[in-house]
């Protein structure tokens, strides 16, 4: 990161013109040199969620996405996202993701260059055990970001935080933030800052990131529209597809979260401030990723 972008005691407010001096790493020339990225989630109830969270990051640039979902909708995923691989997860009798379902995606999680969990997972206990299960199965260079059920985990489990120090990144909700605290959040950049802190990760919230070194920034975009269903997951998948290229945990979760706000102003116009769906970001990431790349 340039010298311009060093912000221990402070905050930088993100530009494109920021962005540009802080360039992502060149794009690999085959899919395996632009990143694997495995998202672990979708369980039958919401298949939808791990499906945004792949496309983003193909969007941005990632070279291979798997999908490791519920058995019940994996095959109606693959012909949804015929880019994707799809690998089937054990449910529960209640239609879950099973906690013990990892081994069958063991191959594909130990290859991949980021590992996403949450999106899609709907069942806190099972969610649990398969975090637990995480650090047996991936690389010690594998980022790994959490994001919905996933992030509950964390505040009484810091054997994990130990195991992914230096590649963890989050993406919290308010609510979500709060259970990571183990107090009342809101969206100040203190509260992000202090989950950063005390997790050692990088954590993007509600436009604003940090990390645990101390190095704060506010994205100076986005609308009341992307508070909508699916839109977390798109930036989720956006953050992890920019990983997947080679961007830094820090460097991926600003530009992520720059493109995916960028994003929802766009659709702000061509559609509404409010009502714009989820999946319409998609197609609006790579534009905004190609007016800033240098």
């Amino acid at each position: 990161m340039p010298r311009s972008f060093e912000s221990p005691n402070g905050t930088v407010t993100v530009t494109a013109n920021l962005l540009r001096e802080w360039a992502l790493p060149a794009a690999g020339d085959s899919k395996y040199g632009r990143g694997q990225v495995v998202i672990v989630g979708g369980a039958s109830r919401s298949p939808g969620a791990a499906m945004l969270a792949g496309i983003a990051a193909l969007r941005v640039g990632a070279g291979r996405l798997t999908l490791a979902i519920g058995s019940s909708v994996a095959a109606q995923v693959a012909v949804a996202v015929p880019e994707c691989g799809v690998v089937p997860l054990d449910e529960t009798a209640d239609g879950h993701v099973s906690g013990t379902a990892l081994e069958r995606a063991g191959s594909d999680l130990a290859e991949a260059d980021i590992v996403v969990v949450g999106p899609g997972l709907d069942d806190a206990e099972q969610a649990e055990h398969l975090l637990h299960l995480l650090p047996e199965v991936v690389s010690d260079r594998t980022v790994v970001l959490l994001d919905a059920f996933a992030l509950g985990v964390l505040s009484r489990a810091p054997e994990l935080v130990d195991a992914f120090a230096g590649r963890l990144i989050l993406t919290p909700n308010r609510g979500e933030a709060a259970r990571l605290l183990e107090r009342e959040a809101g969206d100040s950049i203190a509260d992000v800052r202090a989950i950063a802190e005390r997790y050692g990760a990088v954590v993007s919230c509600y436009g604003s990131v940090c990390d645990g070194d101390g190095g704060s920034w506010r994205i100076g975009t986005g609308t009341g529209g992307l508070a909508t269903s699916g839109s977390g997951d798109v930036l989720a998948g956006a953050i992890a597809g920019l990983s997947a290229r080679g961007a830094g945990p820090a460097q991926a979760a600003v530009w992520g979260t720059h493109v995916h706000s960028t994003a929802g102003d766009r659709l702000a116009v061509q559609v509404a401030p409010l009502g714009y769906l989820a999946r319409e970001l998609l197609d609006e990431l790579p534009r905004v990723l190609l007016e800033i790349t240098p």
